[in-house]
């Protein structure tokens, strides 16, 4: 490791980059560029007028040191051929958000790396580009985020990683290059130069993520998806986990004043939990009052239920499966494993919020309860309803409940605009997940079944 190993510069006073580079383990130098940033592009393209201030900042950088390599990045926003870079003021920042949150815009990153050491000095340029959609946003809610989040160091005036991920509707493009630095395009800058400090790079990562979690990876018999698999993360540390965000999701959304509805959805929530394939935590229903017909799981046993749900259930069949579908993506760690599959920078931030101490520990938790939001991918859906059926039929509930309800969400979204966080949004096709669910409970599947299905069927498990 020793000779291959070079020092390397930031070239910039970004604090999101250098938490990006941070978390991610690599050690480097902040050594802030005297550049001033060229604001108005000329005859130049967007993606030169990023590069150039790259540039420009990485040779002022590599000027001053003997050797090593030098990062250095410039990122501006553009919507409709204007550009918006960092505020100036408040004032000025309000204004940007608010034209930002109208139409989409986007987010240009040059990156510019150079490699320098005694007889010669090599460059690289690259740049990244991704496409960024807002809600629309009012002035109070506006103003209510600069009260939580400073905009003035930040192009466009948000961030995405933390309270400005509930307002981003979508990201075409990459994460982190809304974050402040397009990690998967400096790596690929990097390998050209051959440096080997970024397998160093990767496996640190990994050793921090088992310094924070545990003495090393452990494997574990799933029984949800019956095969061993890998954690990071033990059950304590789950549960430390959910325990965070339940915290703050329990300070900043209201909790149901109705309690009857609450002891309804904990008594049928205790049933399906007593028959589940995971009985060493314990278990959490809470009722949001939210019209949103929604529903949540968060790791370590906490499920949430919105009013707005519970107005448009039929009766306690149609909860019980509803509670359980939550319950069996807990049981299968399905957020566990989002987690460990999203970039470590995402992983770390969430492991923050289980550390004793830490100062943003509300907008890591912010940012873990808005991935759960964003639902699972297609398997772990289906997974989680034959789950449900079969929790829903064990705890003595008609699991026709789950056909039922799917089929009356089904009506609902035709019926209304899809809201960004409808329940089911992200789910797959609902007769693909009828077919699922009766394959399930031993059922017949009959053609109506395969309508708007995937070729491959989802085996049974």
């Amino acid at each position: 490791m020793g000779k291959d190993m070079v020092k390397i510069y930031l070239a910039s006073n970004s604090k999101a980059r250098k938490k990006l580079l941070e978390k991610f383990g690599l050690r480097f130098k902040v050594l802030p560029s005297k550049i001033k940033e060229q604001a108005k592009r000329g005859k130049l393209s967007y993606s030169q007028l990023v590069q150039k201030n790259a540039r420009e900042k990485a040779e002022e950088v590599a000027s001053r040191v003997a050797e090593g390599v030098i990062i250095a990045a410039d990122t501006v926003c553009v919507q409709n051929g204007k550009i918006f870079g960092k505020p100036k003021n408040i004032p000025d920042a309000r204004r940007m958000l608010k034209q930002l949150s109208r139409r989409p815009q986007w987010l240009y990153t040059g990156l510019a790396v150079i490699k320098k050491n005694k007889t010669k000095q090599s460059l690289i340029l690259d740049y990244e580009k991704t496409r960024v959609c807002m809600d629309k946003l009012s002035q109070a809610q506006i103003d209510n985020y600069f009260k939580q989040v400073s905009p003035l160091d930040k192009a466009g005036s948000f961030d995405i990683q933390g309270k400005g991920a509930f307002f981003i509707k979508s990201i075409d493009g990459c994460f982190y290059n809304v974050v402040g630095l397009p990690l998967r395009k400096l790596y690929l800058m990097l390998k050209k130069f051959d440096i080997k400090l970024f397998s160093f790079f990767l496996t640190l990562t990994y050793c921090l993520m088992a310094a924070l979690v545990l003495p090393g990876c452990s494997t574990e018999y799933n029984l949800a998806t019956k095969q061993e698999e890998k954690y990071y993360y033990s059950t304590d540390k789950e549960v430390q986990m959910g325990r965070s965000i339940n915290l703050r999701v329990e300070k900043e959304l209201k909790l149901s004043a109705d309690p009857l509805q609450q002891k309804r959805v904990e008594d049928i929530g205790k049933k399906i939990s007593a028959v589940s394939d995971r009985k060493e935590i314990d278990y959490h229903f809470r009722v949001l009052e939210d019209d949103e017909v929604n529903a949540v799981s968060l790791p370590g046993g906490y499920v949430y239920v919105n009013s707005g749900l519970l107005d448009k259930v039929a009766n306690d069949d149609e909860l019980a499966c509803i509670l359980a579908h939550e319950v069996g993506h807990i049981v299968a760690r399905h957020s566990i494993k989002k987690l460990q599959a999203m970039q470590s920078y995402s992983i770390l931030r969430v492991l923050v919020a289980v550390a004793p101490g830490a100062s943003d520990v509300g907008n890591a938790a912010d940012a873990a309860f808005t991935e759960f939001l964003l639902g699972y991918g297609r398997e772990d859906e289906l997974l989680a309803d034959q789950l449900g059926a079969r929790y829903a039929k064990l705890a003595g509930y008609d699991p026709h409940g789950m056909v039922t309800f799917l089929i009356k969400l089904q009506d609902i979204n035709r019926r209304m605009p899809l809201r960004e966080r409808s329940y089911y949004k992200t789910h797959p096709y609902v007769p693909d997940r009828i077919r699922v669910v009766k394959q399930e409970l031993g059922e017949k599947i009959d053609f109506g079944d395969y309508i708007n299905i995937e070729q491959k069927p989802h085996e049974p498990r």
